[in-house]
Parts: structure tokens; C-alpha cells; sequence
């Protein structure tokens, strides 16, 4: 099931909230923009995983809470953390 840029933007919502322990209404979203990725993980591949070197379209989210900007990366396909405490995150 291909995600909706609406979706995708959802599942960070809900993912933060939860890595951050709080509520979803305590989010913003503060920018959402179309971008090309370097690679099939969105350039945001998880430790020891590979992925295909290919150009790949997909969103970059961010979103603010408790004063910090996290960034997530998504495509109709998946839906990643970027470099958060150093470490990228499929959700």
C-alpha cells in the first residue's frame, strides 16, 4: 500500500511522539518539501543496511518539539528518521 504525503507525515508525528513521550498535539510540523535522495533509503540508511544508488524522489518533513527540529524522510514507500542521537531509523 503506496503512503500519501499526509500519511507520511503522520507516522513521523506519531513515531516522535512516542520516541520523545509525548502527545502528537505537541508536535508541529514545521516544513514539508519535496526532494531527490541519493539512494533507495532516502540517504538515511540504518546501520549495516544497504540500499540501491539510485536517485529517489520522496518528502522532507521536519518537525519541532520541545524546542528541536527532527527531520524525517519518506517516500510512498517507507518512512525514515534522520539522524536522530546519531543514528537513522526506519519506521
Amino acid at each position: 500500500m503506496a503512503l500519501s504525503k499526509e500519511e507520511a507525515i503522520q507516522k513521523g508525528r506519531q513515531d516522535l511522539a512516542q520516541r520523545l513521550g509525548l502527545r502528537e498535539s505537541d508536535i508541529e510540523t514545521q516544513a514539508v518539501e519535496t526532494a531527490d535522495f541519493p539512494d533507495t533509503a532516502l540517504g538515511a540508511s540504518a546501520e549495516d543496511e544497504m540500499s540501491g544508488q539510485m536517485i529517489t524522489p520522496g518528502w522532507r518533513i521536519r518537525l519541532r518539539a520541545n524546542g528541536q527540529t527532527f527531520e524525517y524522510r519518506a517516500n510512498q514507500h517507507q518512512v525514515r528518521l534522520h539522524n536522530f542521537k546519531g543514528t537513522n531509523y526506519r519506521i
